[in-house]
């Protein structure tokens, strides 16, 4: 690999001075034969890999820790070679499926959250705030209380499409417009949240306990169906947002500047969001509406590499990171037992989304 130092501008820079600061990024090229160089900035490939080998520690500890967990000596024979008795269960039936559900749902957020947050322009923005959850939160409610024979993940999904067919109709733009969509989507997140408090009103205990966990967010009892169901969904839009990568780190830097270099800052942002959506509503499908991964992970992933751009890989292994801890954390604490892995992520996430108001407040951006 070749390398050079190059000036990254990062998004919302005036006259060549950032709101913080300029920031040189050192870039390198990794070289595919004679006619293909691909830049890659040094600290993101590092902080990847970092990442990566956390990922790697937890996803171990998840299948080893406790009373049930696989004896680490025995864990490589048990992967590849294929485990017996108990091993076998764990592994195939009860945490298993759960760890890989909760990789690539922990992905699905941090990716969906850092193409929010690039077109919006707004650290606080996530799919949470258009009203994706409450939406798909509504579906599951609704299905619950009316098609009980039916999977409440099936109604999840419904909710959540027609969350966002309504928030598309009502700005009167699509998705074009941030500031309207926001909007929407807080007026739709409204009503569906009294859909929620109505539908656990009514139901008998038992079911609403059950719906309770779910729309807290849940990786307990999920199957190998559930982990190749929102492994497909990545698989699929991953490679639509290799394509709108970079008209996305050139739309940050303004529409005008956009528009100039080529690009369609309107079309890129409908994408985006789109993309972003399709993301959300195939993890909440799974998993239900785990509150404030998608919020944190891509700005976790801007504040390690303090680069431009959105940092879509980062941010999606930040947030499989993110998620398969407040899941391991959820299966062995020994004073919280079995709570869904969606309140630690809120409890966690709500002192970050604290300081990020404070932060935004401090520097007059709110």
């Amino acid at each position: 690999m070749k390398t050079r130092q190059s000036v990254t501008p990062v998004p919302g820079a005036r006259n060549g001075q950032a709101p913080d600061a300029e920031y040189t990024a050192p870039r390198g090229y990794l070289r595919i034969g004679r006619t293909v160089a691909l830049p890659v900035e040094r600290t993101a490939v590092v902080a990847c890999l970092v990442v990566l080998a956390v990922l790697l520690i937890a996803a171990v500890a998840t299948l080893t820790m406790g009373r049930l967990g696989i004896r680490l000596a025995d864990l490589s024979t048990a992967v590849f070679s294929g485990a017996e008795g108990k091993d076998r269960f764990v592994l195939n039936r009860l945490r298993g499926p759960r760890l890989f559900t909760g990789i690539a749902t922990g992905a699905a957020f941090g990716l969906s959250g850092a193409l929010f947050q690039s077109v919006t322009r707004n650290p606080l923005g996530s799919p949470d705030v258009i009203g994706l959850s409450a939406g798909a939160g509504a579906g599951a409610a609704i299905f619950a209380l009316m098609l009980p024979g039916v999977p409440v993940s099936l109604g999840a999904l419904l909710g959540a499409v027609l969350a966002m067919a309504l928030v598309y109709v009502s700005t009167g733009t699509g998705f074009r417009d941030p500031g309207r969509l926001v909007v929407a989507g807080i007026g739709v997140a409204a009503i569906a949240t009294a859909v929620i408090q109505y539908v656990v009103y009514v139901v008998e205990r038992d079911k609403a306990t059950v719906l309770t966990a779910y729309l807290n967010g849940s990786l307990a009892a999920r199957s190998w169906s559930d982990a190749t169901t929102i492994w497909l969904v990545l698989l699929a839009t991953v490679p639509l947002i290799a394509l709108v990568a970079r008209h996305l780190t050139i739309s940050e830097m303004g529409d005008e500047i956009a528009s100039a270099l080529g690009s369609d800052p309107g079309r890129t942002r409908t994408a985006a969001v789109v993309l972003s959506i399709v993301l959300a509503a195939g993890a909440v499908s799974v998993a239900g509406p785990i509150a404030f991964i998608a919020l944190t992970a891509p700005q976790i992933a801007r504040r390690v590499t303090r680069g431009a751009g959105p940092r879509l890989t980062l941010s999606a292994l930040m947030g499989a990171v993110l998620l398969v801890l407040a899941d391991l954390a959820a299966q062995q604490s020994p004073v919280f037992e079995d709570l869904p892995v969606g309140i630690y992520t809120m409890a966690v996430g709500g002192l970050y989304l604290g300081y990020l108001l404070t932060r935004e407040w401090r520097r007059g951006t709110l």
